[in-house]
């Protein structure tokens, strides 16, 4: 295999994980907790786009911090899923 065809194997191998990647960013999946309260969208590559957060929730910073992180994985299941 010449070295030309090598490059251009890997160029077309680069362009195909773009477009993939172009692909997951249009996906979306929301995670919620605490009854809706809190949400949380990430896109298909698992990226942060959104955080809701409910007043009623504000007051209590260590309850808000865990429906944080559980609006996150769920949100992460769901994506996992889609993919």
């Amino acid at each position: 295999m010449s070295m030309f065809s090598k490059l251009k194997q890997f160029k077309d191998l680069k362009d195909r994980a773009k477009q993939i990647q172009d692909a997951l960013s249009q996906e979306t999946a929301e995670g919620a907790a605490g009854w809706g309260k809190v949400k949380v969208v990430i896109n298909g590559n698992q990226k942060v786009l959104t955080v809701s957060i409910d007043d009623s929730v504000m007051g209590d910073k260590t309850k808000l911090q865990e429906m944080i992180v559980e609006a996150t994985n769920d949100a992460i299941g769901k994506i996992q899923r889609v993919m």
